[in-house]
């Protein structure tokens, strides 16, 4: 009986001794998914090597799978003045944790919106003119010029498709598609959309599905009722569909894919307020659902799907003064539920460059609110590892 009543203690220590071990592990994963009250074990941020030099203007950038390249213009005037600016492009190596100054880009118009694609091979930068920056030889090239600029531009694994776009209060409502295998252009068909100069949208690997304000007056009139305010473009049969438009107004929000639904973050709603509700659209139903309430809500701020949650950092809170975000949140679809992300070791900032590289999410430059209350072009940034 001695070495029965023994051995059922033991039994019953080690069965204690499992449970604790199974809690212990279930909490330390329950603190790497962001949703700890205190700061996760293995969710953190940690500060990168400032930059040599700031871009004022036109700044875009892509991930190459080694690198994050950025380019744009530097050197502007104190008065924001781009006439003296130059061209320049650096990459920044999160194995090394060094910035490196790439090859000059070539001149191009300053005033023109640009946007850039990786295509596995070379960064395409899509401006007033189009440029090519293969990382292999340090060269850019000059590419044949679209006929216009695009107010989004996504690559498809075959061809760089950009629509919409403008300037200087005009808006146009057409498209083109570049393939770099033949180094030659495409016109689009024609879209049922009205004009927009930045429409909001994503690639979901087989269309490009685009929501527009239809508030982009051409010449002051107002756009016709019977333009549509949402389609989808499918590159292999060029062709539109029409599709459930934006529930609410949403100037300045990111559009995200996740695989399954295009996740709509941020932005200002019809009376100029930072949107705090979500939207996701999915393309199989043709409808709408609201996310949970982000707070606070944001705009321009960064938006990355990382394969299995959508990461938001910075922005703008979209009130009357110059305020600027340093906290950020993690949405899980699979639970659909915000989470909190830590607050960044950099203030906060607007439209900063930002990439998932698989593991991390990479933040850099973007603009600031300065020590005077005057807007500054930032050069810091920092990467963000959410942990398993």
């Amino acid at each position: 009986m001695f070495r029965l009543g023994r051995t059922i203690r033991r039994v019953a220590l080690l069965a204690l001794a499992l449970a604790l071990a199974a809690a212990t592990v279930l909490v330390a994963g329950s603190a790497s998914l962001l949703g700890s009250s205190t700061k996760p074990a293995t969710a953190s941020w940690r500060p990168i090597l400032a930059a040599p030099l700031a871009f004022e203007a036109g700044q875009t950038s892509v991930w190459t799978g080694k690198e994050l390249i950025v380019s744009g213009l530097t050197g502007a005037g104190a008065d924001g003045n781009l006439l003296e600016a130059t061209e320049a492009a650096l990459a920044y190596d999160p194995a090394r944790r060094s910035w490196r100054r790439l090859a000059a880009p070539p001149k191009t118009e300053a005033y023109c919106r640009r946007k850039a694609v990786w295509t596995g091979r070379e960064m395409l930068v899509w401006g007033c003119r189009l440029t090519a920056y293969d990382p292999a030889a340090d060269d850019w090239r000059l590419r044949p010029p679209p006929a216009s600029g695009a107010g989004i531009v996504v690559w498809t694994g075959r061809e760089l498709v950009g629509w919409g776009g403008g300037c200087c209060g005009d808006a146009v409502a057409r498209g083109e598609a570049y393939d770099p295998a033949t180094e030659s252009w495409r016109e689009l068909a024609e879209s049922p959309l009205a004009p927009e100069q930045e429409p909001l949208g994503a690639w979901t690997g087989h269309e490009l599905i685009l929501f527009v304000s239809g508030t982009s007056a051409v010449d002051g009139k107002p756009l016709p009722d019977k333009l549509a305010r949402a389609a989808a473009y499918d590159p292999a049969t060029d062709s539109w569909r029409r599709i459930a438009p934006l529930p609410e107004r949403r100037l300045g929000a990111t559009a995200v894919w996740d695989g399954r639904e295009i996740l709509v973050v941020g932005g200002r709603d019809a009376v100029g307020v930072a949107a705090r509700t979500g939207l996701a659209y999915d393309p199989e139903t043709n409808r709408w659902r609201r996310l949970p309430t982000l707070d606070p809500g944001r705009v321009q701020a960064v938006a990355v799907w990382t394969g299995t949650r959508l990461l938001v950092w910075g922005g703008e809170l979209g009130r009357e003064t110059f305020e600027l975000a340093r906290n950020g949140s993690a949405f899980d679809p699979a639970t659909d539920r915000w989470s909190r992300v830590p607050q960044a070791p950099i203030e906060g900032r607007a439209d900063p460059a930002a990439v998932w590289t698989g593991r991390e999410l990479i933040v850099w430059g973007g603009i600031g609110a300065g020590l005077d209350g005057q807007r500054e072009h930032l050069v810091d940034g920092a990467s963000f590892s959410p942990g398993g």
